[in-house]
């Protein structure tokens, strides 16, 4: 029996019935873009992240550009990001006009570090965007000093930590803004692509709105405030969105078991976990290991029926698509680059299918005679 990186089938199995009547739901209506079940969702999404206002998106891309768009971030200013993050992170500032520049990570969580930003920080230095990667929220205290120090805005990427805390806070409220994504395969995924910004600032997230809507005010189809586009949530996404809502704490629950039955295993191999800062609660969206031997082993793995992935294989600030920002020397996420491999995560994964990862990894290494060196 093969074991897949992320099987979706068990979660939605739980939710037929719902599901089913939430798609019989929306078709009746008629009512597929904006309405009651948008509003119900936004309302659910703000109250479970602790913030005032959420405006659902169609995507966590959109949600970091239009966050950036509204906090007045533009041509001219520069925008902290880390190395190590998926591409929509420096996309969505440079869709805003912005320059991204871009810091090394911590060689053990792989995350952000406030000392980074804060050698970072130049004159046109406008915000700072945080990612919270892997599901482990970054130390929001320290950079938020820092940030505050500097007069900067602070928009969390909180993409991957949906349920996450940082000392005992929800991801996405540590900020001004904070954008999520809800892609089917996030720990609360729609059924393709949408996203939302929470805030406490209802400024922002009125002007948020706008920008999703082509500038229309929601009293008025007619009267357009600003340039805007077409980035709303849509009302079927919203629906499955507030079903899944009610499993989230319990899926998480689900994947931070599954965690701690992979930590006494990986602990006796010569892989290297990723770490987690005091402080921090992940939601375990992902369970990345480091190893010089990488590729080997995602080989051997895949030929025992184990499926794995790589978070990033390409440092964000090496894409081609970057090449003109000339790249700077960042070698903690170059590094990580070449030797990160996700392992198969998720609520519904069993113990005997985390002992057969891990078995196989050692099958692995051995073929490769690497010898085991306790972890410090």
């Amino acid at each position: 029996m093969s074991i897949p990186f992320l099987d979706l089938s068990p979660m939605h199995a739980e939710l037929e019935a719902e599901l089913d009547e939430a798609w019989r739901r929306v078709s009746r209506s008629g009512k597929f873009i904006g309405g009651e079940l948008v509003d119900r969702f936004e309302d659910q999404w703000a109250a479970y992240c602790g913030t005032a206002h959420c405006v659902g998106l169609a995507s966590g891309t959109v949600a970091l550009q239009l966050g950036l768009s509204a906090l007045g971030i533009g041509p001219g200013d520069e925008v902290i990001v880390p190395a190590n993050t998926f591409f929509a992170t420096a996309e969505a500032v440079l869709a805003v006009g912005a320059r991204p520049v871009f810091v090394d990570v911590d060689p053990a969580t792989l995350l952000m570090t406030a000392a980074a930003v804060e050698n970072a920080i130049t004159q046109r230095t406008a915000a700072v965007v945080p990612v919270h990667l892997y599901g482990q929220p970054i130390d929001m205290d320290a950079v938020g000093q820092v940030a505050s120090a500097a007069g900067l805005a602070v928009i969390e990427d909180a993409a991957q930590a949906h349920g996450s805390t940082w000392r005992g806070r929800r991801a996405g409220s540590l900020s001004h803004l904070g954008c999520f994504s809800f892609y089917p395969g996030k720990n609360l995924g729609a059924f393709g692509d949408a996203g939302a910004v929470v805030t406490n600032n209802r400024a922002l997230a009125e002007r948020i709105r706008l920008l999703s809507n082509h500038g229309r005010t929601r009293d008025d189809h007619c009267r357009h405030e600003c340039l805007g586009g077409t980035h709303r949530l849509d009302a079927l996404q919203a629906a499955v969105l507030s079903i899944k809502l009610g499993r989230l704490d319990s899926w998480n629950d689900s994947r931070r078991r599954v965690a701690a039955w992979y930590e006494p295993l990986l602990r006796e191999l010569a892989v290297e976990p990723v770490r987690m800062a005091a402080g921090a609660c992940s939601n375990w969206h992902l369970a990345v290991i480091q190893s010089p031997h990488r590729d080997h082993i995602r080989q051997r793995l895949c030929a025992e029926g184990v499926a794995t992935a790589i978070h990033y294989p390409i440092a964000c600030h090496r894409q081609p698509a970057l090449g003109s920002l000339n790249a700077p020397r960042l070698p903690v996420a170059e590094c990580a680059a070449d030797r990160v491999l996700s392992l198969p995560m998720g609520p519904h994964l069993t113990r005997a299918e985390v002992v057969r990862v891990a078995e196989a990894i050692d099958r692995a290494l051995a073929a490769k005679d690497v010898v085991h060196e306790p972890h410090s």
